[in-house]
């Protein structure tokens, strides 16, 4: 008799350490599967806790409460058609391990626990959790299944071993953070794994924002193809969930000439990288600041691009009525910042004010007139300007309970031009992770299109000048950018090299047809900046080494390539 599983995979978004919340999203998951006659529902990795749950895991009491919440979960199945699988940490013999429990018939009819535990870039579970040992796979309605987590799939070893055991599908549960070209890499290494077992493979990944990072979705099932072609265009996806948004799907699993494959299901549509990367900052400002419970947002607004860019994707995160900016002019902002930024304001329909800091600034020119006399004026009176604004912003911050956003690119945090407790100043950072040549093609392609999901005005958002005049700081008169830097597009390729590609000096210089000296300036910069780094405020991962765990580097450090 041909044998048939209804799976209904639900790619949604915990909350970390929320149990009693992640449990009801378990259990309406639950609801909806029965609802549309699921045999099985699936939920991600570490749904019950939350991913990544970091040192919660280390009390145990944490670990307990989240078994507690599975064991109740298991008796919501009883008595009912649909078994339910879902990721949660679990002790056994005194240890914590990353774990799937299949809940059915009232109990826990299996659990099986992560083998293979990454310990590089931002994940560090080895810190918190043991390794298991090689999986065997779950019988389940005449079907076995193997219940490989994340990172088991990345090498071959787990999945060949549940195929030598007698697993005849793969359904993994994944909480694989948002990169550029992370896509891509995922689909790749299940076609190898289908290539090297013959076996069909789910793919079912977590949705939304933890801090860094963010989590895409993109959920997907590929069968093995005649041909073995590992490289295949996509005639194996079986079917394709959305990515960035919380997401459910019914698939089929039967049996079909040359064994268990999946039906063909929903194709979701594939967002392009710049609307990948927007939709990414959307949905972790959003979920950084609902979840963290404040009611909205504050935003210096300068008239240059990174902050109409940051409060751009703030008021598409969480809609005009919740984004306050502010324009802080001083003697050396130009007629035409402070007209940029009404306008950007008046586009986005956001709150807008205008606080002078002429008096502030003054007050501490004064303060320090004796301490500073017969110095010619420099980067303290400067750095000044920026600190005032960053106390301003942090007062209103403090007055009405909104989360400063700050608006330093990625170029600008790798070469440390920006103020600390000043224009750092703030508790979350959109553009942290994306360089200035990608602010402004993001620029360009929001004013072209808005994304889906976005809760901001459709059109072009951010005015023409904005994008093209010259970047500045304008802390003293006639100030540009590249005074000091090279041009973004040279600096971004630089440091492309020196962080993402981890280049030497020497090979950047080749590879760029650089002159040595400026690479080198450069990586100075890079290695010199550090100890602002260490101050800045958290930001979403977009790149495969973002500045915070995928780069730690110490900041007392003499080396310098000669």
């Amino acid at each position: 008799m041909a044998r048939k599983l209804n799976i209904l995979f639900v790619q949604g978004d915990p909350w970390v350490g929320d149990l009693p919340g992640n449990a009801a999203k378990a259990r309406a998951a639950l609801e909806k599967g029965v609802a549309e006659g699921a045999d099985l529902v699936v939920l991600p990795e570490l749904f019950i806790s939350g991913y990544p749950p970091e040192d919660l895991v280390l009390r145990e009491a944490f670990v307990r409460a989240c078994m507690e919440e599975v064991r109740a979960l298991a008796r919501q199945t009883k008595g009912k058609n649909a078994a339910l699988l879902i990721g949660t940490p679990w002790l056994e013999d005194g240890n914590a391990h990353n774990s799937v429990a299949l809940l059915q018939d009232g109990g826990i009819a299996a659990v099986r626990h992560k083998h293979d535990l990454p310990n590089y870039g931002v994940f560090d579970e080895k810190r918190v959790f043991a390794p298991g040992p090689l999986p065997e796979p779950v019988d389940f309605r005449g079907v076995r299944l193997g219940l490989p987590i994340c990172e088991d799939i990345w090498t071959p070893q787990v999945a060949a071993h549940l195929m030598e055991r007698g697993a005849e599908a793969l359904i993994v549960i994944n909480g694989s953070p948002f990169e550029i070209g992370k896509q891509g890499a995922r689909k790749r290494l299940v076609r190898e794994r289908i290539l090297e077992t013959g076996l069909p493979i789910a793919y079912l990944n977590l949705v939304g924002g933890q801090d860094e990072l963010v989590f895409d979705g993109g959920s997907f099932a590929l069968n093995p193809t005649d041909d073995g072609d590992v490289t295949a265009s996509g005639e194996d996806v079986a079917f394709r969930l959305p990515r960035f948004d919380v997401a459910s799907g019914l698939a089929t699993l039967q049996d079909m000439a040359g064994g268990l494959r999946f039906a063909p299901g929903h194709m979701a549509e594939r967002p392009g990288e710049l609307e990948a990367i927007w939709r990414a900052c959307v949905l972790a400002v959003r979920d950084y600041v609902d979840k963290n419970r404040f009611p909205g947002v504050v935003i210096g607004l300068s008239g240059g691009i990174d902050s109409a860019l940051t409060a751009t994707i703030a008021t598409d995160a969480l809609g005009p009525e919740r984004v306050h900016c502010v324009m802080l002019p001083f003697r050396y902002t130009s007629p035409e910042s402070i007209e940029d930024a009404a306008e950007v304001a008046r586009r986005l329909g956001v709150h807008y004010d205008v606080i002078p800091i002429n008096k502030p600034v003054e007050a501490f020119f004064e303060a320090l007139s004796e301490k500073f006399a017969n110095l010619p004026p420099g980067t303290a009176e400067e750095n000044i300007q920026a600190r005032s604004r960053g106390n301003i912003l942090m007062a209103i911050s403090n007055k009405f309970n909104l989360m400063l956003l700050s608006t330093g690119n990625k170029s600008e945090m790798a070469v440390g031009y920006a103020t600390l407790y000043g224009d750092m100043s703030g508790g979350y950072n959109p553009l942290k992770d994306i360089y200035k040549t990608t602010v402004y093609r993001l620029a360009e392609m929001r004013n072209e299109t808005r994304p889906a999901g976005c809760l901001g005005p459709e059109g072009a958002v951010i005015p023409p000048r904005v994008i093209t005049k010259p970047p500045s700081a304008e802390l003293k008169p006639d100030q540009r950018d590249e005074d000091t830097l090279p041009p973004y597009e040279i600096l971004d390729a630089i440091l492309h090299n020196l962080i993402e590609q981890r280049r030497s000096v020497e090979e950047t210089a080749e590879k760029l047809e650089l002159d040595r000296a400026l690479v080198a300036r450069v990586q100075n910069m890079l290695f010199v900046a550090e100890y602002k780094r260490r101050q800045a405020p958290p930001g979403v991962k977009i790149t495969s080494t973002s500045f915070g765990r995928d780069w730690r580097y110490p900041i007392t450090n003499a080396y310098r390539e000669k």
